[in-house]
């Protein structure tokens, strides 16, 4: 049951930061009804490279989920250009062992292309986060800068 309302006429700028916003790391709904069925993400992490389709990132989300106490993602630029919308953000996390205290723990930029309205193809960057106050202080949503 969804406990949100998706307005599919909406531009794909809104679409993107809603699902970045609703937490797809806490409700699957939410990774089923935004990525297309076709979905793919091409991520370059501090790992290497890796593939996924829609199944692997219900399963990745549902694993962060298991790991960490929460997940809640920043969104510090949200640009889009024609079919496509990029996203920069951070992921902040609580850990289990520690869940009153919160701490950054990746940065991210993904362009995503939208096919029917959804997220579709995704290519995505991505790096874990450290205390360096003017790398963190880069990462402030923009709105919050001025």
């Amino acid at each position: 049951m969804k406990n949100y309302d998706r307005d599919m006429g909406q531009s794909i700028k809104k679409i993107a930061k809603d699902f970045y916003e609703l937490e797809p790391i806490k409700n699957r709904a939410i990774l089923m009804d935004y990525l297309h069925d076709d979905c793919e993400l091409y991520w370059n992490s501090s790992k290497g490279f890796t593939k996924l389709n829609k199944e692997e990132l219900v399963a990745l989300a549902s694993n962060m989920e298991n790991a960490y106490h929460s997940v809640r993602t920043e969104i510090s630029h949200l640009l889009k250009d024609g079919n496509s919308v990029t996203v920069r953000y951070t992921y902040h996390v609580k850990t289990i062992e520690n869940p009153d205290e919160e701490q950054p723990l990746a940065h991210f930029i993904t362009i995503w292309e939208f096919k029917d309205d959804k997220l579709y193809k995704g290519y995505e960057i991505s790096q874990l986060a450290d205390d360096n106050p003017v790398n963190l202080n880069s990462f402030i949503p923009t709105s919050q800068k001025n």
